[in-house]
C-alpha cells in the first residue's frame, strides 16, 4: 500500500484493531482514523482523527483532500442483528457509504478501496459445509442482502472503471479490545465477559449452532495482507471467502471450562437464531490461500486462552 490511509468506522470492532495494526506498520501520521463521533479509546489520540458521517460525501471528499488520502478502508455499517431493527437505515448506510468511496476511486482520487463483506451474504439454500467461493447466494437478512449487493457493485466498478477494490467475507470475529457491536456471532465475544464477571452466560443461539469464527488478529492479518498483495494476484473483486475455525456455543463453553471450571451456560434463542440458521457451518477459503497466500494461525484452544488472558487484564473485569 502506498499513500495515506483513511479508516472509516475506526472505533468499531474491526476498526480499532486495524487502526492499531496500520499505524504500527505505516506510522501514526499516515493513518487517519474517522468515525461518526469522537471515541473514548485513547489509542485515537496517537494519530489524526476526524469526525465523519460516511453518508456525507462532501465531508468525506474534504478529508480525502486534506490528508491526500490514497487508500480507504470503508468499515462503517450496521451489523446483522441491528440492521433487522432498522432495515431502511441499514440499507442506506451500508450501500451509500460504499458508493461514496467507490465513486472517489472512479474519479481518480484514490488508489485502493477496501470494503468488507460477510458470511451473511450467503443464505439458507447455500451449501452449509465447506461453503465454496462460488455458490448459491440468497441472503434473507437486510445485512446479508446489502453485502451481496455490495460485492456485485465492487466487481462492477473494477470491471467498468478499473477501481482497485478488494474485500473479504468475514466469518464471526472474536476480539478483546472492543465490546460486541450488534452482530449475531457476537455471542462468542460476550460469553467471555460473562464467564469472567458472573460465571454464567445465557446464549441467544441454540447450543448446537455451528458457525465459522475467527480470532481478530487473524482477520486483521488477512485484511492487511489482501491490500498489500500485488494487484495481479487478486483474482476476485467481489469478496474472498475467509475461514478460520468453526464451533458451536456448547463447544466454546466446554473450552472455556478448561480455564473456568465453574462456568455454566444456558440457552434462550431469539430472533438471531434464524439469522444464524441461514449461514454456513464452515467455509472453503482455498481461493484466498492460493491467490495471495492467506493462512490462519489461531485454533480454538489458542483463541480461548488468549481471550481469557487479555480480558482479565482489562480493569472492568474483577478476577
Amino acid at each position: 500500500m502506498q499513500g495515506n490511509i483513511l479508516i472509516i468506522g475506526a472505533s468499531g470492532q474491526i476498526g480499532i484493531e486495524l487502526t492499531l495494526a496500520l499505524r504500527a506498520k505505516y506510522g501514526n501520521e499516515s493513518v487517519i482514523a474517522s468515525d461518526i463521533r469522537q471515541p473514548e479509546d485513547p489509542i485515537f489520540e496517537e494519530g489524526p482523527f476526524e469526525i465523519l458521517n460516511v453518508l456525507d460525501k462532501d465531508r468525506l471528499f474534504e478529508i480525502v483532500r486534506k490528508y491526500d488520502i490514497k487508500i480507504i478502508f470503508q468499515l462503517a455499517a450496521l451489523l446483522s442483528a441491528t440492521s433487522e431493527k432498522n432495515p431502511a437505515f441499514a440499507w442506506e448506510l451500508n450501500m451509500s457509504g460504499l458508493f461514496h468511496t467507490l465513486d472517489l476511486a472512479k474519479e481518480g482520487h484514490l488508489h485502493q478501496v477496501y470494503w468488507p463483506s460477510s458470511i451473511a451474504a450467503f443464505g439458507p439454500n447455500t451449501p452449509a459445509d465447506s461453503t465454496p467461493q462460488y455458490t448459491i447466494m440468497e441472503p434473507t437478512s437486510v445485512y446479508g442482502i446489502s453485502k451481496l449487493a455490495g460485492e456485485r457493485w465492487c466487481e462492477y466498478y473494477h470491471l467498468k472503471y478499473g477501481v482497485d477494490v478488494r474485500g473479504l467475507r468475514y466469518p464471526g470475529l472474536i476480539g478483546y479490545r472492543s465490546e460486541p457491536g450488534g452482530g449475531t456471532t457476537d455471542y462468542a465475544v460476550d460469553i467471555f465477559y460473562h464467564a469472567l464477571e458472573t460465571g454464567h452466560y445465557t446464549c441467544f443461539l441454540q447450543e448446537n449452532t455451528m458457525l465459522p469464527m475467527m480470532m481478530m488478529e487473524d482477520a486483521i492479518r488477512a485484511t492487511v495482507g489482501i491490500m498489500e498483495a500485488a494487484s495481479d494476484r487478486i483474482k476476485i473483486r467481489g469478496s474472498y471467502n475467509l475461514a478460520g475455525i468453526s464451533f458451536t456455543p456448547a463447544m466454546l463453553a466446554t473450552e472455556i471450562r478448561k480455564h473456568i471450571p465453574s462456568f455454566t451456560i444456558d440457552y434462550a434463542p431469539d430472533f438471531r437464531q434464524s439469522l444464524a440458521d441461514s449461514w454456513p457451518n464452515s467455509i472453503d477459503d482455498s481461493n484466498a490461500r492460493v491467490d495471495w497466500g492467506w493462512s490462519h494461525e489461531y485454533d480454538m484452544e489458542r483463541l480461548v486462552s488468549t481471550m481469557i488472558a487479555e480480558i482479565k487484564k482489562k480493569k472492568i473485569i474483577k478476577v
